[in-house]
């Protein structure tokens, strides 16, 4: 089959970066799906691991999210047939989706919505799954909770999502970090209360809460754990998604809550709830197609090859995309 594939670690700037490679099909699992993948995203952790590939000979294929149609079953697979249009983010210790064809565990994939493409499908499946475990799983909000939410980098894809779920499902005031106007406009559109310049974050957000906040997802975190201890009232809650060596002794007065979110942690461990994340996905599938959630794709690249997904990986790395970038057949 058709595959994209990283053989080394190369800057976005080298061609060779990604190349077009014939590949084996993948070898289907009892639990698997065999997918062929229309249409795939590409976030952060993909240009990560472009960065991190070792020139040990061995073709890495990237992609989390997915988009495409059912083509094979596993032994064990009951809930699927031939033919199913599904998405899925899939599982960092596999081939990933920027191929023809992708096996996955049917436990952390859905029937996608019926009312959007494969390509806008495809912008939602990672940043949704990451969004629902760390407000629901991790910050253990409720659908009746209110407060104040702030989300650290509103208009990137996690914030996109995240945004519009606390809107639709609970009853928390949100607050969106973006540096432009044109992501404070999409934070907006997405469905946040205000936004606020993450150059000024502790000034901008005490200036509209001056009584405190009750949670932060953070995208960014580095460099501001200092802010959130004095912006977050006492036993406020912080989900982080971007790693790194943190001193989180600030934290301690105030008995904050400091949790890592890490979507791959169920297909990786294969706990013993990872259909909770087909589960998520089914959901949201269901708000999409009831226009309770817009897909948040903005940037489509017609061009399923290594020069279209290294296009899209050029665009990620500027970190200037808004919403998300997908590339469809």
């Amino acid at each position: 089959m058709h595959a994209i594939a990283a053989l080394d670690a190369r800057p976005v700037t080298d061609p060779l970066a990604l190349r077009d490679i014939d590949a084996p099909e993948p070898l289907v699992r009892e639990n698997d799906l065999l997918i062929r993948v229309e249409a795939v995203s590409v976030n952060p952790t993909d240009v990560k691991r472009r960065s991190k590939v070792k020139a040990d000979g061995k073709a890495r294929i990237l992609g989390f999210d997915g988009a495409g149609t059912v083509v094979g079953l596993g032994d064990a697979v009951s809930d699927f047939e031939v033919g199913d249009a599904v998405w899925w983010s899939g599982d960092a210790f596999r081939d990933g989706a920027n191929a023809d064809l992708q096996a996955v565990d049917h436990r952390i994939v859905s029937r996608k919505p019926a009312s959007i493409d494969f390509a806008d499908a495809a912008s939602l499946p990672l940043t949704t799954i990451t969004a629902w475990e760390g407000m629901f799983e991790r910050m253990r909000i409720n659908r009746e909770d209110a407060g104040t939410l702030l989300m650290v980098g509103g208009a990137g894809g996690v914030g996109s999502i995240l945004t519009q779920l606390a809107k639709r499902l609970t009853n928390l005031h949100v607050i969106a970090t973006a540096s432009r106007e044109e992501s404070a406009q999409w934070c907006r559109r997405m469905g946040a209360d205000a936004v606020v310049n993450h150059r000024d974050l502790l000034g901008e957000v005490t200036s509209l809460a001056p009584g405190g906040i009750d949670y932060v997802f953070s995208s960014y975190t580095p460099g501001n754990i200092p802010a959130y201890a004095e912006m977050l009232r006492p036993f406020g809650q912080i989900v982080s998604i971007d790693g790194g060596a943190l001193d989180l002794l600030p934290l301690f007065p105030k008995s904050i809550g400091f949790h890592w979110e890490y979507m791959f942690a169920r297909s990786r461990y294969g706990t013993w709830d990872m259909a909770e994340q087909g589960r998520m996905l089914a959901e949201t599938a269901d708000l999409v197609d009831a226009g309770g959630i817009v897909p948040t794709a903005t940037v489509r690249i017609n061009d399923f090859s290594a020069a279209g997904i290294l296009e899209a990986h050029q665009l990620v790395e500027s970190g200037s995309v808004i919403g998300k970038v997908v590339i469809h057949r």
